[in-house]
């Protein structure tokens, strides 16, 4: 294989590693560690495991990765931290394995988790998923794909954010946020869709006036929560973006965060 490893960087002996990796100076690769091709630690990265990186990531000084979840319910054993492809990791991020056996910590494919992040037990972020500077998840915490989280936010523990979400900056997200809205504040609040975002990930003009106006039903009219999905049923059909909004808003235990006044 061919790895360009730092004398002073310790990987143990059954690591695996795949080709091209770059392990920089005093890092330290744990036994049960799995490194796709191509991924590149700078100095000082710790990675434990049993973890998984996949292909070219590059993960950035003092970040610290599948170690012990810091949960008090924490009865034992090593359970799995996996990382997607091309991934990017900053300085001093952490990510915590899961608390029980049969569950997993999870990033996905094409994140980018800024500096002083920390990632808890049992969270699963999906992919193309930005998350900035000094943002915490709590435990149990699911991202959707695309989502957008803004610095110093604090997600409560078993919250979903939903796929292309933009959550503002210092924000305190204690409910469910549901797909490709904006939402601001402590608590968080929905302010419209994030029609910005979803501009940039491709959405149709079409498209995006669709999930507007599914918003306006939902979270601006004079109905319930409850009678807009009702209204929104009643529709002859409903394209994937909608379904989608509906499906979660159905799914979720911690509620839905209310809409700001306008």
């Amino acid at each position: 294989m061919n790895h360009e490893i730092h004398a002073t960087a310790t990987v143990e002996p059954s690591a695996e590693l795949e080709d091209g990796c770059v392990i920089g100076p005093q890092c330290y690769i744990g036994g049960n560690v799995r490194l796709g091709a191509g991924t590149i630690l700078h100095s000082h990265v710790v990675i434990d495991g049993p973890t998984t990186l996949g292909k070219n990531c590059e993960i950035f000084p003092f970040a610290c990765i599948g170690k012990r979840t810091q949960d008090l319910k924490y009865e034992g054993g090593s359970m799995p931290v996996t990382i997607g492809d091309n991934t990017t990791i900053r300085e001093y991020v952490t990510v915590h394995q899961p608390t029980k056996q049969g569950s997993i910590t999870s990033v996905g494919d094409h994140c980018s988790l800024l500096a002083y992040c920390h990632i808890a037990h049992d969270c699963r972020i999906g992919n193309r998923v930005i998350v900035s500077n000094s943002t915490n998840f709590a435990g149990h915490v699911d991202v959707g794909d695309s989502a957008v989280i803004g610095g110093m936010c604090g997600v409560h523990q078993f919250a979903r954010i939903g796929s292309y979400v933009m959550l503002s900056a210092m924000s305190k997200a204690v409910q469910d946020i549901p797909p490709f809205c904006l939402a601001d504040g402590n608590p968080a609040r929905l302010v419209s869709i994030n029609k910005i975002g979803l501009q940039r990930n491709g959405f149709t003009k079409e498209q995006i006036q669709n999930i507007h106006t599914a918003f306006r039903t939902l979270f601006r009219s004079a109905n319930t929560l409850h009678e807009g999905i009702n209204e929104l049923r009643q529709r002859e059909s409903l394209d994937a973006h909608i379904q989608q909004l509906k499906d979660f808003i159905e799914t979720s235990d911690r509620q839905i965060a209310t809409v700001r006044n306008a």
